[in-house]
């Protein structure tokens, strides 16, 4: 038995699908990330100034040694405050 009709050339169901797909692949981007000048400016400007860059130093010294001294009145005052929103 022969059957002939419309679209008997290369007719395979499975490959179209595949196909699809290799075109969806070579269609893909990379992704890329472009930072503005102005968000570089901004990343310079965050870099600490020279006397709270020496401050931070001294403050770490102390701590490591063992000579810094916490107030806790203080510290208990300013957070109360914090939490009232003051």
């Amino acid at each position: 038995m022969k059957i002939n009709g419309p679209n008997q050339f290369n007719f395979n169901p499975y490959k179209k699908p595949y196909h699809k797909q290799m075109d969806v692949k070579q269609e893909m981007k990379n992704d890329q990330i472009e930072i503005s000048n102005r968000a570089k400016q901004l990343q310079q400007e965050e870099k600490p100034s020279p006397q709270r860059a020496e401050k931070v130093e001294r403050l770490k010294e102390v701590v490591a040694s063992g000579e810094y001294e916490i107030n806790y009145e203080k510290t208990a005052q300013k957070m109360l405050d914090f939490w009232r929103g003051k």
